[in-house]
């Protein structure tokens, strides 16, 4: 091993990943200005507004889980590209259309849409292909310089948007946007990946999705991330969706000031990403995220108060330190809960998730405005925030899941069968016979209920466990998967934390021998 194993940047291929996707976020951060500056000149309604936000995040929520399943069952350099196609093409239309005055409020919104499909078939493919281009002491470094790399796009494409805007136009924004992402198609097409060298057949498109939600349900780290993602951009949203109006109609900015104000809140989000790490070390996951949220709660309430761009840049800036702050122990929650088998659909749930709640937040925020008016709903939306996150850190806390070994402990034996069974036959009844101390079954079976998830979470479609009436202390463990390459691929899902648990129970064993495990296939 080189001494620079653990720098990312000396891996070339990464450098060059890297480098690209920044100068494409610019691009998709100019767009974003763009857009919403555009939706201000079509239409003076917030919801239009909000609208375009709506536009951006709804592709994520629809397709995450397709794209993280793909991403897990098709070559990822080739989805990659192929994504990246088809955005720079809505990219090209929308320019076209802008520079030819033919765009209204439903085409930008539809091509929006278009160009955040592109995206969001990208997402998960980019997140699960770091492995592959470094090495793994290298790895919790790579993923910490893409979340920089987000951020100092988020401070220069905003600015760059508005001076563009105001010097050429929208149209000239989005004509910029499908050049940036030719770099990226560029590196991708040069790349020769190595296939993934597969012990078992690939899952099936729909049972690969399957088995994503399946570990998503039975997971409780995981679901713990998901219900504070929830409560978190459901209401965060409303700084999204009602910016562009504020900056415009309650500010009197031109398109250069609102890029200004989103450079701030991104040079904000580029000293939290620096900060993180010691903010983590003292105050630990929890506590920062309760301090993220209270934080940008504060800052929406200080905007909906701004009377001018230096009050908004200064709330902006302390929102993007929140801001970062919240997505990068979300983001890392659901890294950290999730084993490399199901990593990419995991991520792309967590980005379902979060899409998904800004798209029903920003059309939720963007209606209230209507009624209430935009400094009343920021008021409304930052205590909501408040509130909620308070509730939710008591009932969902967040600590801990760093400390899981989710690595494949591989510790299951290659189970005991008379030739070969074809990979379709099922369904498959495994049962487990323990002997345990007829005075110690009711903690046995309080302890079995841990296992009950961890067989379901990896593909159980039915659990039980019964104690035999006639010889108490007999217990038997069944669980039914839907064929025998399911059953396998349990074996190598089993990791390192589950094997704890396994252990736990396997010591109610009463003699000497382990448990009989038998595999029954139906004909």
């Amino acid at each position: 091993m080189t001494a620079s194993s653990d720098k990312p940047l000396s891996n070339k291929l990464f450098r060059a990943i890297w480098i690209a996707t920044i100068v494409s976020n610019i691009g998709t951060w100019m767009h974003d200005v763009g857009a919403g500056w555009l939706m201000t000149s079509l239409s003076a309604d917030p919801l239009m507004v909000a609208l375009v936000q709506a536009a951006t995040t709804l592709p994520m929520f629809l397709l995450a889980l397709p794209a993280g399943a793909l991403a897990d069952i098709v070559d990822r350099r080739k989805l990659l590209i192929g994504a990246q196609l088809f955005g720079l093409t809505a990219t090209a239309v929308l320019a076209l259309s802008t520079f030819a005055g033919l765009t209204n409020a439903w085409i930008l919104l539809a091509l929006t849409a278009a160009i955040a499909v592109g995206a969001a078939l990208s997402a998960p493919t980019f997140q699960a292909i770091v492995p592959e281009l470094v090495p793994q002491p290298a790895l919790q470094q790579a993923v910490a310089l893409n979340s920089l790399g987000v951020n100092i796009a988020r401070a220069i494409g905003p600015a760059l948007g508005g001076v563009i805007i105001a010097a050429a136009g929208t149209g000239a924004v989005f004509a910029l946007n499908a050049v940036s992402v030719l770099g990226v198609i560029t590196v991708l097409w040069r790349w020769r990946r190595d296939g993934a060298q597969r012990r078992l057949p690939a899952e099936h498109f729909l049972g690969a999705m399957r088995a994503g939600l399946r570990y998503a349900m039975r997971a409780p780290e995981l679901k713990t991330v998901l219900i504070r993602s929830v409560g978190f951009f459901v209401f965060a949203s409303a700084l999204w969706a009602l910016l562009p109006i504020i900056a415009r109609r309650d500010l009197g900015l031109g398109p250069a000031g609102y890029g200004g104000l989103l450079t701030f809140m991104g040079l904000g989000a580029i000293a939290g990403a620096m900060l993180m790490p010691r903010l983590r070390g003292k105050l630990g996951a929890n506590r920062t995220t309760v301090a993220a949220s209270l934080f940008l709660a504060a800052s929406m309430a200080g905007l909906s108060q701004a009377n001018g761009f230096a009050t908004a840049a200064m709330a902006l800036g302390a929102g993007g330190f929140a801001w970062i702050a919240m997505m990068a122990s979300l983001n890392g929650g659901a890294q950290a809960s999730s084993p490399g088998w199901v990593k990419a659909r995991a991520l792309a749930i967590y980005l379902l998730v979060f899409q998904g709640s800004m798209t029903a937040g920003s059309t939720l925020w963007g209606s209230v405005a209507g009624q209430i008016g935009v400094p009343l709903t920021l008021l409304a939306a930052a205590g909501l925030l408040a509130a909620v996150t308070l509730v939710l850190a008591m009932l969902y806390p967040l600590d801990g899941m760093a400390k899981l070994d989710l690595a494949p402990s591989l510790h299951w034996p290659a189970p005991l069968i008379d030739g070969e069974v074809e990979h379709d036959r099922g369904p498959v009844l495994v049962t487990i016979e323990y002997r345990v101390d007829p005075a110690r079954v009711p903690d046995f079976f309080a302890a079995m209920q841990d296992m009950h998830r961890i067989r379901r979470r990896d593909g159980a479609i039915h659990w039980g466990v019964y104690e035999d009436a006639a010889e108490p202390g007999l217990v038997l463990e069944t669980f039914t998967v839907e064929s025998w390459l399911e059953h396998l691929r349990q074996h190598e899902r089993v990791t390192n934390a589950d094997r704890v648990q396994q252990d736990a129970v396997r010591a109610f064993q009463r003699e000497d021998a382990p448990p009989v495990v038998r595999h029954l296939i139906s004909r």
